[in-house]
């Protein structure tokens, strides 16, 4: 793939446990044994999908080129998205923004991410 950046999503608790741990440590994430994340054209469906009802959200913005390598597997309706099978530190985000939920309780994503 040919993605400059990927997005990862986390719930104020899911932010609290990786500031104190320096990775992002996600129920789901420990269950499947990879860190989830999105492409930029995933991230706001990603979003309306797992996160509508949870609250304020997290967003963090990396650089392919600063993690481990990715790999690509099919998930929603066969679309290729990025894992990661190592830790994810939060350290290597480039970008960070605090998501409000609108009124259906989505996350608002920025207009620039």
């Amino acid at each position: 793939m040919t993605e400059e950046h990927v997005y990862k999503l986390l719930t104020a608790d899911d932010w609290a446990t990786a500031s104190a741990l320096g990775v992002t440590a996600t129920e789901i994430d420990e269950a499947d044994g990879y860190v989830h994340l999105s492409t930029r054209a995933q991230a706001a469906e990603t979003a309306r999908l797992h996160f509508a009802g949870r609250g304020p959200v997290r967003l963090l913005r990396f650089a392919v080129a600063d993690l481990p390598e990715l790999t690509w597997e099919p998930s929603r309706g066969g679309e290729l998205f990025p894992h990661l099978y190592a830790p994810l530190e939060v350290s290597l985000a480039e970008a960070a923004w605090h998501l409000m939920p609108d009124a259906a309780g989505v996350p608002r994503m920025p207009e620039e991410y």
